[in-house]
């Protein structure tokens, strides 16, 4: 008799596959982008005027590296709070997409935990939690706790460490630092699009985006046009994944 296929094993087996400590370790393979870009926020803040209570403020409350690139280039150059709130507040709208796009696999989780859960979630676990989701119909809390507690830890803590070697560093720039966050982006998209089967989907919905962005550069300001470059995008690409 094969013991492997009991049903007693196949339910350890999944119990193990959605706890805390298995989130953890899924969330490994992307702490070297944490690590990095993290550490090129800090510089970069610290470079800003930014003390260390104020960068662990910004990274435990804003929790955004772009956000936290952009609003640190608007303090140095002079820009109202209300500007840099109102800024960060449409570059970060594309989480109410990104949490949108999993709550489905969380409807079977009590109001407060997926509140938690959507909270804390970045572009780096959002791709892992996508991963997760095409296994299975739903996401468990402990599993998702798990991986958004260890990459928001990993980022504050890298902050810290670039914050720390910042007071060396005068001019980020010189080493490429300000670019850290785009390169990630960029390295992100590769591998997804190279971990897909089908390019049709994808290549539609960049071709809509630049059209948007592009057109919505003649009309509206660089942060509204990728807001609807990134709406247009995922729509087009929902309803092509849809009715394929």
């Amino acid at each position: 008799m094969d013991l492997t296929n009991m049903p007693g094993e196949q339910a350890v087996s999944r119990k193990d596959g959605d706890s805390f400590i298995q989130g953890v370790k899924d969330c490994v393979p992307t702490l070297l982008g944490y690590i990095s870009i993290g550490i090129a926020a800090g510089v970069v803040q610290k470079t800003a005027g930014l003390s260390l209570a104020e960068i662990t403020l910004m990274c435990l409350i804003l929790y955004a590296g772009s956000a936290q690139f952009i609003a640190v280039g608007m303090m140095a150059s002079g820009g109202s709070a209300a500007a840099i709130m109102i800024t960060t507040l449409f570059v970060n709208l594309r989480y109410l997409l990104l949490s949108a796009s999993l709550s489905p696999y969380f409807r079977h989780l009590k109001p407060l935990q997926g509140l938690w859960a959507g909270a804390l979630l970045s572009d780096e676990t959002f791709g892992v939690a996508v991963n997760k989701a095409a296994e299975k119909n739903r996401i468990e809390f402990q599993w998702m706790n798990g991986l958004n507690l260890t990459a928001y830890f990993t980022w504050w803590l890298a902050n810290l460490a670039g914050a720390l070697l910042g007071q060396w560093i005068t001019n980020p720039e010189r080493f490429g630092l300000d670019y850290a966050l785009t390169g990630m982006f960029i390295g992100l998209l590769v591998l997804t699009l190279m971990s897909r089967r089908t390019w049709k989907p994808d290549l539609t919905a960049a071709a809509a985006a630049i059209v948007c962005v592009v057109g919505a550069s003649f009309i509206f300001s660089g942060s509204l046009g990728i807001i609807a470059a990134t709406i247009a995008a995922s729509t087009i690409g929902m309803v092509i994944e849809k009715w394929k």
